[in-house]
């Protein structure tokens, strides 16, 4: 039949239940146990230990399947915890209520109760006595669902996942524990969670492209935000010395199986610390993580063993791009040089562009996908870091990490700058930067330089990105696999939206 059939079939249902005085959408069911609970308590008795339990239990869920043989039935129950069978008698429920099983179908939440007992091939059963239609579904679901190759069906409909999916749940479940862990390894280190806004007068934070609105009482444009950080750093010069906020940002920018254009971030600021203080956090921060989550330190993400024993590696920008991209060491002081040596790597710049800017393009088109092992990559070139402390030794670096793992950046942490008059150079050089086209670079902050007027301690901060996290610690290769709902083009502007790298997820 088609779905539309189907349909038709499931309504009359619900009229006929209607004229026979059966409530298709009651409200008032309670639930005693959830499936695992019961599995947990009675799972390993026999037939004659159980025969002693004398309580009843109520339990409730999505049925699943339904094996029929006449008068009875045995009915899969999936609920948030998982499944439990139920045995279904026509004898124990009586005439009535076993009218009321003939339509049930597939995919209706119902409500049992009864007493526990084992199959022949030793399931936990649920022997039904009770049995109350919860929910029609209406719509029959996917049958043959994990032989789906289209992955846009499963994240346009995440709820249908959600049902027929079990390990798609898992993920979640997984991200979830993630994010608490992170929450309560801060709390205990004394940090303070906040919320800043997510409307801001003046995108800035990042290097990025904002999203743009208007808003009407107030007369002005505002943009969704691509960081929080000057307005956690305000906190800091407020006296909040450890500061952290685990929140949505936004950028205006390509889709893919790393991007979404609204992600999770956690920011934190930490002050009278280094961004070498962040380091050693971080690494002590992911290792218990990971610990927590598999009881062990290594891990296979996509095939590859990621193996996260301290210490991790700490390698500058200069020397990766020696080691890892061959490049010529005398173009690391030359931007001539340097642009030569991007262009025999088919990387090309519009205009003349600064050597730090260059040197990056090198190392984000041949180094990152070759640090696979978790690795801190330090000393950045001042022009790709305009909130960045500079280096003691070497004024073009700042004192900055980023830390890459599987060849994809987890977090970028740096010394902050605190120097009111440097802050303010450092922005009139992006200002520079956005005349000469470039969309990404920061605007000028006046209130931000006002606040660093009035003393912000030394200070050092970092964001991890949540999203990209939780892809190495579910083994997903899609950022989509991790978000409940990616965003996706509209169906009826085409071709089906594909983000670059779905063939492979």
């Amino acid at each position: 039949m088609e779905d539309s059939d189907l349909l038709k079939v499931r309504k009359d249902k619900i009229e006929a239940l209607a004229a026979s005085g059966v409530e298709a959408y009651p409200n008032d069911a309670k639930v005693t146990h959830l499936s695992a609970q019961l599995h947990g308590a009675y799972g390993q008795m026999d037939n004659e230990a159980l025969e002693k339990v004398t309580e009843r239990f109520a339990v409730a869920g999505r049925v699943m399947a339904i094996r029929n043989f006449g008068k009875g039935a045995f009915v899969a129950l999936q609920d948030r915890k998982g499944r439990i069978q139920a045995f279904i008698r026509k004898d124990k429920l009586g005439d009535e209520l076993f009218a009321l099983f003939k339509t049930i179908d597939v995919g209706d939440i119902v409500h049992i109760t009864g007493r526990v007992i084992k199959t022949r091939t030793g399931e936990l059963t649920i022997e039904a006595e009770g049995l109350r239609l919860l929910t029609k579904c209406l719509r029959p679901l996917p049958e043959k669902w994990h032989g789906l190759t289209d992955v846009e069906i499963r994240y346009r409909r995440r709820y249908l996942d959600l049902v027929v999916n079990p390990k798609v749940k898992e993920v979640f479940e997984t991200r979830s524990r993630i994010i608490r862990y992170i929450r309560e390894f801060l709390h205990d280190r004394d940090f303070l969670e906040v919320e800043t806004p997510m409307m801001q007068p003046m995108a800035g934070g990042a290097m990025a492209k904002p999203f743009k609105t208007h808003h009407n009482a107030l007369g002005q444009d505002l943009y969704l935000r691509i960081a929080p950080e000057l307005y956690l750093k305000r906190l800091v010069v407020g006296g909040m010395e450890r500061v952290f906020e685990l929140n949505r940002n936004f950028r205006n920018e390509g889709v893919s199986t790393l991007h979404n254009p609204e992600f999770t971030m956690i920011e934190f600021y930490m002050a009278y610390a280094t961004y070498e203080d962040l380091m050693t956090l971080t690494e002590e921060l992911i290792t218990s993580l990971v610990r927590e989550i598999f009881g062990s330190l290594k891990v296979t993400y996509q095939g590859t063993e990621l193996d996260f024993s301290p210490p991790w590696t700490r390698i500058t920008v200069r020397e990766a791009l020696v080691k890892y991209a061959g490049l010529d060491p005398a173009a690391l002081d030359d931007a001539g040089k340097a642009a030569r040596e991007a262009e025999k790597r088919g990387i090309r710049f519009e205009g003349n562009q600064p050597l730090g800017k260059i040197l990056m393009g090198i190392f984000d088109e041949v180094v990152e996908e070759k640090l696979i092992q978790p690795t801190f990559v330090t000393h950045y070139p001042l022009e790709v870091s305009p909130l960045s402390r500079k280096n003691s030794r070497n004024p073009e670096l700042v004192d900055r990490f980023e830390l890459y793992i599987h060849g994809r950046e987890i977090a970028n942490a740096f010394s902050e700058l605190n120097d009111p008059a440097d802050q303010k150079n450092r922005f009139l050089m992006q200002l520079e930067q956005r005349d000469a086209g470039d969309e990404e670079a920061h605007g000028m902050d006046e209130d931000y330089i006002t606040a660093l007027e009035y003393g912000m301690p030394p200070t050092a901060g970092e964001g991890i990105g949540i999203d990209r996290l939780v892809m190495l610690l579910t083994d997903s290769p899609s950022i989509r696999d991790v978000i409940l709902f990616p965003h996706m083009r509209r169906r009826e502007t085409g071709e089906p939206f594909k983000a670059e790298g779905d063939e492979k997820a």
